[in-house]
């Protein structure tokens, strides 16, 4: 397939500081469309940021056929720009995808769009060691046309924003047991839209309560741990780490698989498993010392300071040493070039 992308380039504006600017506002100079009509892709483009038009019969407004992927691009110490593992994105996007009923996006052509879209805003990735640049790979159903039916003619789209820390400071999470994220069955292991628009109600009820976050149980029981809104969940208790093993109903976390491969390859401990909330429970009822985070896209890792379990708080640990801080001093030099990239993980550009 020739997957030649025709580029509307502009003048790039001068890029100022971005940090006070909340994540996701704004955008960088250009994105990528391309339309998918009669059984294949055309018309592949980067052209100036601008708002799209589409009918209100458009499929995706009414049926939930979207999907997304996040990721991020990087400074490496040597300036280059570097992208952290599109391989691994495409993969999840493609089953999402599949699992929607929707058309898969080429290889070849996932790949070039972000390279050339990457390369073209690269002065609107953050050198800080806490910037990125987060890229943002999306598909929805254009055709237009009421009737629920799986849609013919769709959009893929890549956008970018300039990304710090999502999570300032340490975050509070409570265990949910009354509401549900995702059942055996279900999407919850699609990158799609209606899992996140499905979470923002029993979330809100969170955040009245003063928690950031929920853990989300499963369906049946509200016995055992599978995410958190944003992020996977890992747990350091004696040594090793602990996350609950991926299901129908999670969701493969790309930096979840980075932190497990580079533990295991330092010779820590790792305990993928079927996971229940009473466990780290018992653990921090015990006096042991319980680590608690988040491993996401947008936050990288976040540190949890305390979980509400059964209507009683229970505080994490937290010291320098933690090794949560070392995995992701980890991760820092191996996107930023600073340690071997073992694993290829970095598609520079």
């Amino acid at each position: 397939m020739d997957y030649t992308i025709s580029v509307n380039a502009q003048t790039e504006r001068e890029v100022k500081d971005t940090r006070a600017i909340p994540f996701g506002v704004q955008p960088t100079e250009h994105m990528f469309v391309a339309s998918y009509k009669n059984g294949h892709w055309q018309n592949a483009r980067i052209t100036p940021f601008a708002d799209i038009t589409m009918s209100p019969l458009a499929l995706c407004l009414h049926y939930g056929q979207t999907v997304f992927e996040g990721m991020k691009a990087f400074l490496m110490q040597d300036g280059r720009a570097t992208i952290f593992r599109p391989d691994k994105h495409y993969e999840r996007f493609t089953k999402s995808l599949k699992r929607m009923c929707m058309p898969e996006v080429p290889r070849g052509l996932f790949l070039e769009a972000l390279h050339q879209l990457v390369q073209l805003d690269s002065a609107w990735i953050p050198a800080e060691d806490d910037g990125s640049l987060y890229l943002r790979p999306f598909m929805i159903a254009s055709e237009e046309r009421l009737g629920v039916k799986v849609s013919d003619e769709y959009l893929f789209m890549i956008v970018a924003t300039p990304a710090y820390q999502y999570y300032a400071e340490p975050i509070k999470v409570k265990v949910e047991t009354q509401y549900i994220r995702a059942a055996e069955g279900g999407t919850g292991a699609t990158k799609c839209g209606g899992n996140y628009g499905g979470a923002f109600y029993p979330t809100q009820l969170a955040r009245e309560q003063g928690y950031d976050q929920v853990i989300w149980t499963d369906a049946k029981n509200h016995e055992y741990i599978e995410e958190s809104g944003t992020m996977n969940l890992m747990f350091v208790i004696d040594g090793a780490i602990i996350t609950p093993s991926l299901s129908g109903t999670t969701l493969d976390g790309v930096t979840r698989d980075s932190l497990l491969a580079i533990a295991e390859q330092k010779g820590i401990q790792t305990d993928v498993r079927p996971l229940r909330y009473r466990e780290i429970q018992e653990a921090l009822e015990s006096g042991k010392r319980v680590e608690a985070f988040g491993a996401g896209t947008a936050a990288v890792i976040a540190p949890i300071k305390s979980i509400a379990m059964d209507g009683r708080e229970y505080d994490c640990y937290l010291g320098e040493d933690a090794l949560m801080y070392q995995l992701k001093n980890e991760l820092f030099r191996i996107r930023r070039g600073l340690a071997p990239d073992r694993n290829n993980w970095n598609y520079i550009i």
